[in-house]
């Protein structure tokens, strides 16, 4: 029987033409199955029969495993002994260990290894025993660093990208090559000793670094996923459409992305993202000055059950350091932003195994999901004082507490209904009752017009001593000043 069909490319139609007479071939060799065969994809390799369909959906998406060229699973007749039989199917396996354990994920390696507190020295260990374990000449990796090695092309890996420790650059593209921060002069790589004055004149740790990582890579694996390809059209082909929010889907934010980018909207695959960050102290010590900031982005288009589970919440990046990034986290973003302008832009071919056809992906961000304080961050927004808010702006009602200092933000009456009875009452409020109207929100251009001409400088504040030396009736003594300066 032909069986240059192997070869193929699993879109082809002579590659499914190949799968089906390979499973009436099963059926007839086999007529005491009950439809279940062994199946010889390049995940399973023949371990455990499963249903003809199941069997035809693994041939289709994984692809047959090359080596299986003699069908002795399914019915075809071999000269050889059992036991050379068996040799034969320990190779096989041995020949896709590799691509089964790239099949377990990258996330799977690392909740394993870092939840568990295991070390790299008895991860290590773990791996040396099952590599004795199973089938000589197996493909299991010994190491920890080549177990990374495996996963890493799949899709998931990531990018060590160096910072300035006072968050003027990243050294990115165009300075990627540099060893001082061309804005503050300060040093790529950490210092020798505790004596700021020592400068670093060999390669060494680097000061501050980025973890990202790329979202095309993920998205891409993510449409090779019969499931999650399904389940990316969800918001148009199975949501509920009675008139009531259930989904972003169906707030006016949605919609009216589809009038103004008709081409986006008409394609259900199309990604809308949310992105949320704030930060963390990973050692539980509030006097600990680490901080994290994680990066996360979740994709709308799934169900409402779905789109806030883990496997679903894309971790871009890891902001690390002693000080949080502050206003200074929009240099941090430049390689996710670059990724979502080459999807809002061009888009990319991505393969969708849900209809078995490639297309052109694009995503664009829909929202983000913050605090006040990380709103701050995000927009360059002052958060704090007596404008504080984004949408009353100047007209926001404070109230300076007299004890304590404090600011407080009353006036919250006036974005109800005019003849609403709570505007009325006075003691339970602030002894007033509400006349004012609401506000009126910046939309669009008008928001477009007041930010256009801000001139944002990045980099933190840097503090320089200043020793005045004074001279008393019991001797001389020092006194030591900390100044802010801002880096240029």
């Amino acid at each position: 029987m032909d069986r240059s069909w192997m070869q193929k490319n699993r879109s082809s139609e002579e590659y499914k033409k190949g799968v089906l007479e390979f499973l009436t071939f099963a059926e007839t060799n086999l007529p005491k199955s009950n439809g279940r065969f062994h199946c010889p994809c390049a995940k399973c390799v023949n371990i455990a029969p499963l249903n003809a369909n199941i069997v035809w959906d693994h041939l289709i998406v994984n692809g047959i495993c090359q080596n299986y060229t003699k069908w002795i699973w399914h019915g075809e007749l071999s000269d050889a002994p059992m036991a050379s039989l068996r040799e034969e199917f320990d190779i096989e396996a041995s020949d896709y260990l590799e691509e089964m354990i790239r099949d377990i994920g990258q996330d799977s390696f690392q909740r394993a290894h870092a939840i568990n507190s295991w070390t790299d020295k008895s991860f290590t260990q773990l791996l040396e025993l099952l590599k004795e374990m199973l089938p000589d000449e197996n493909t299991l990796p010994d190491r920890v660093y080549d177990a990374k090695k495996i996963l890493c092309p799949m899709g998931m890996e990531y990018k060590k990208i160096h910072a300035c420790p006072n968050d003027c650059i990243l050294y990115w593209k165009d300075n990627e090559e540099k060893e001082k921060c061309p804005k503050c002069m300060t040093s790529r790589y950490k210092k020798k000793g505790d004596d700021e004055s020592c400068d670093v004149t060999t390669k060494g740790p680097p000061a501050k670094v980025l973890w990202y990582l790329p979202i095309i890579p993920r998205f891409k694996r993510l449409f090779a996923n019969l499931n999650d390809a399904k389940n990316i059209r969800w918001h148009a082909e199975e949501r509920n459409c009675d008139g009531k929010i259930w989904h972003p889907a169906d707030s006016l934010q949605w919609k009216k992305v589809d009038t103004l980018f008709p081409d986006f909207g008409n394609e259900p695959r199309n990604l809308r993202l949310g992105l949320s960050t704030d930060g963390m102290n990973p050692y539980g010590s509030l006097s600990s000055n680490h901080s994290s900031w994680p990066v996360l982005l979740i994709i709308y288009n799934l169900s409402p059950w779905l789109c806030m589970k883990r496997k679903h919440t894309m971790l871009s990046m890891m902001i690390l350091g002693p000080k949080q990034p502050g206003n200074d986290i929009d240099v941090y973003l430049s390689p996710l932003i670059d990724d979502l302008r080459k999807l809002w832009d061009e888009g990319i071919d991505v393969f969708d195994s849900f209809l078995n056809e490639t297309f052109k992906l694009r995503a664009m961000l829909f929202c983000t999901i913050n605090d006040f304080p990380a709103y701050g961050n995000l927009s360059c927004y002052k958060v704090k004082g007596h404008k504080a808010c984004p949408i009353c702006e100047k007209d926001t009602c404070y109230h300076q507490l007299e004890k304590g200092k404090k600011t407080v933000y009353l006036g919250h009456r006036r974005f109800l209904k005019r003849n609403h009875p709570y505007r009325r009452l006075k003691k339970a409020f602030n002894g007033y009752q509400e006349y004012k109207v609401a506000p009126k929100a910046l939309i669009g251009e008008e928001v477009y017009h007041r930010v256009r001409n801000i001139s944002v400088s990045f980099g933190k504040k840097q503090k320089k001593k200043l020793q005045i030396v004074i001279y008393g009736r019991r001797g001389p003594y020092s006194l030591t000043f900390h100044i802010g300066l801002v880096l240029m």
